[in-house]
């Protein structure tokens, strides 16, 4: 079963855009209120038996079971008799909101941290209609239950044996556009892609956005510094205006839709630079970054702007989708060893040439680290997914490997058969 999610754009009147926010609105209070009954039956349960909280007591009786999703979910009707706005709602979606919240609380439980947070008012921005009887879209227009039909961009066809199975609306820019995003479903399976053609490896920095162990490079485009003004000058204006006024609510929505145009410019050169990549080897290998410690250093700013964690996501999206197999390796040094003769030379970040005393290599430092991506991923790559072995001792069948890499570093680590 493979399941693929494509996102359009709709553009739907005004009506219908008053409706869908008013839908967000009550789904986030039905969400609040659903974690509000989660968290009074666990604070409930936290004072010992023969003592009571002296800031204040949860009344509930012991005999209550835990508000789980099918409890809660059941209790919807019967809501609705109280709470009459929610008879506007689509029934599927009310129940995919539950469902929402202890998605979060099962994952919750097995990470260890993340407990579920209330909701604001705004930070509600999609909701979900989990199943269609029929196909929703019919030529350039998609018809939502209780929403009606409105005009939908199809900047790709669906393909050909595939159904509609959900569709999740998005409001973006403060409500004011609107992106559907089609779960499309197909009985058919997909075979792992195994190690073939021309392999690279890649190295990821603020200097130059990707270095390859070939040689080549790609510049990183500072998208948020060379918006920064506009931004800063919208930001002011927005900051002067009478909270939650007409004209505070105008500039606000400036400020949203420049954050907008900077998160597609970067996903646009994202999507380019990952089908680049696609075009030079069959067999990618990239750093395993710690992508959220880099959001929280010294760096950041720089950091955030690159976004290098959404990029390695869809590195890895348009490699399946290319028939190209991809792999993350253990980044620990790679920048501190020299890919040729394997030895530590330990330089600061300042220090932007990578200079070898044992061997005299002498090359970029990224374009150093580059190589020791691909070394490491080469051999760290499933006995599986090599191929028949040949009588080539430690090369990988069907796989061209750079000249500039040793082959005799690669067969080093490979055991021999018993």
């Amino acid at each position: 079963m493979l399941t693929i999610n494509y996102t359009y754009r709709i553009y739907p009147n005004t009506n219908q855009s008053a409706l869908m926010l008013e839908w967000l609105e009550t789904s986030r209070q039905v969400y609040n209120r659903a974690l509000r009954e989660l968290k009074d039956w666990i604070n409930s349960r936290k004072c010992m038996i023969d003592r009571c909280s002296i800031e204040r007591e949860y009344i509930i009786p012991a005999n209550t079971p835990f508000p789980s999703y099918h409890r809660q979910q059941n209790d919807l009707p019967k809501l609705k008799e109280s709470w009459t706005e929610l008879k506007n709602v689509h029934s599927q979606v009310l129940q995919t909101t539950i469902r929402r919240l202890h998605d979060t609380w099962e994952s919750f439980q097995k990470r260890g941290f993340g407990f579920p947070r209330f909701k604001k008012f705004g930070q509600f921005k999609s909701f979900l209609f989990p199943q269609f009887q029929d196909n929703p879209i019919n030529g350039y227009e998609i018809k939502l239950p209780k929403i009606g039909s409105m005009p939908i961009s199809l900047s790709r066809p669906i393909p050909d044996g595939f159904k509609v199975k959900q569709a999740r609306v998005l409001s973006k820019a403060r409500g004011t556009q609107w992106y559907v995003i089609v779960s499309i479903q197909s009985d058919v399976s997909v075979p792992e892609v195994p190690v073939h053609g021309i392999a690279i490896g890649i190295d990821l920095g603020l200097e130059r956005f990707v270095t390859v162990s070939d040689g080549s490079f790609f510049e990183r485009p500072k998208f948020l510094s060379s918006q920064h003004r506009q931004l800063k000058l919208l930001q002011r204006r927005a900051a002067r205006k009478q909270k939650r006024s007409a004209n505070w609510e105008k500039a606000q929505i400036k400020v949203a839709r420049l954050h907008h145009h900077i998160a597609d410019k970067r996903k646009d050169f994202h999507l380019k630079t990952a089908h680049k990549l696609c075009d030079q080897a069959e067999t990618i290998f990239a750093e395993d970054l710690n992508t959220v410690g880099l959001n929280r250093g010294m760096l950041r700013k720089e950091c955030v702007d690159a976004s290098f964690g959404a990029f390695l996501d869809l590195l890895k999206w348009v490699c399946w989708k290319r028939g190209v197999f991809f792999m993350r390796v253990n980044p620990n040094g790679t920048s501190q060893t020299c890919p040729r003769c394997q030895a530590t030379v330990t330089k600061p970040l300042s220090e932007r040439e990578h200079i070898c005393p044992e061997c005299g290599y002498r090359t970029h430092r990224d374009h150093a680290a580059a190589e020791m991506v691909l070394l490491r991923g080469l051999n760290v790559v499933p006995v599986d997914n090599r191929g028949m072995e040949t009588v080539c001792a430690g090369e990988l069948a069907g796989v061209e490997i750079p000249s500039q890499v040793p082959k005799t570093l690669l067969g080093a680590t490979r055991k021999p058969k018993k």
